[in-house]
């Protein structure tokens, strides 16, 4: 049993490590290739990378009604829509801006719950560690955070839509995806949503600007292996073993992430803002996990 928790806590970590450096990345990359080919390439290159790893370990695609109508929500609700419209807004709103708006997840996942796992039981402190752990969000980005509503608001409506669909899908999963494996999961939703958006950018993007540099490449490789392959086969796997409220809040840790990230790679700063926010993230998810801790203890005495 400790075993499995011990699994459960490094993938957890993971999944918040990898997603926290994809900001990074993705921002690269969006120097060399417009949003469009970049996601399209990166899911195409990771369904083949997934197919390869299912067919090592001998995993069959399931193909039941269920199991199909779930890769087709999965991708168009859960990569092509979503990723689209943040790789889109990345462009016009700040990435901070854009990391306070998507954090507003949790709060999704949390409603959705109720809706459509009413079963599921959301804690107080659940709910406590959300709000803190969103203020701190909002404490890490707000010394350079400048919103104007006439540039940004199309760029902020469409992170926000990103969110919501990803805190729709997770609670869909949640609730129907039980039986389907992790790879498998991901194998045809990322499929289609590359071959969807491929095209797609061939004709609502200006090809003449893209360059396949070695940042470019480098970008691609990396999203497509860490930032896809690895992150989402995980993120699915600790879906059916952890609490969906206290998973989601892997959305506030990220943000820490990239920061921590910014201020090495990029030479940003890292303000007492920063630090002060991290905190009280840390502080929300503790809190959120509340009744977790408690248990263990009384366990080990």
């Amino acid at each position: 049993m400790d075993s499995e928790k011990i699994k459960i806590g490094l993938g957890f970590i993971l999944i918040c490590l990898i997603w926290g450096s994809t900001w990074l990345f993705i921002r690269l990359g969006l120097e060399s290739l417009t949003p469009l080919i970049s996601a399209g390439i990166r899911f195409t290159l990771a369904s083949l990378l997934v197919y390869g790893l299912m067919s090592y370990k001998k995993i069959s695609l399931q193909t039941d009604p269920l199991s199909i109508r779930l890769y087709l929500i999965l991708a168009f609700f859960s990569f092509a829509i979503p990723f689209g419209l943040v790789y889109w807004a990345e462009q016009f709103i700040p990435s901070g801006l854009a990391s306070i708006i998507f954090a507003v997840m949790p709060f999704g996942v949390i409603l959705f719950t109720r809706i459509a796992i009413p079963k599921t039981e959301i804690k107080l402190t659940q709910i406590i560690g959300v709000l803190v752990g969103f203020i701190g969000i909002v404490i890490i980005f707000s010394e350079d955070l400048t919103i104007d509503i006439s540039n940004n608001f199309l760029g902020m409506i469409a992170v926000l839509i990103s969110a919501t669909m990803q805190a729709g899908i997770a609670v869909i999963v949640k609730k129907y995806g039980g039986h389907l494996n992790p790879l498998s999961m991901n194998f045809l939703p990322l499929l289609i949503a590359g071959l969807l958006m491929i095209p797609l950018a061939f004709i609502l993007e200006n090809s003449s600007t893209w360059k396949f540099d070695l940042i470019a490449v480098g970008s691609i490789l990396y999203l497509a292996f860490f930032g896809t392959l690895i992150t989402f086969t995980t993120y699915y796997w600790l879906l059916k073993r952890m609490n969906i409220v206290i998973l989601s809040l892997s959305t506030f840790i990220t943000p820490i992430v990239a920061v921590i990230l910014g201020w090495l790679v990029l030479k940003e700063k890292f303000s007492f803002q920063a630090l002060s926010g991290s905190t009280m993230v840390l502080i929300g998810i503790l809190f959120a996990n509340f009744n977790g801790i408690i248990n263990y203890i009384k366990s080990k005495n």
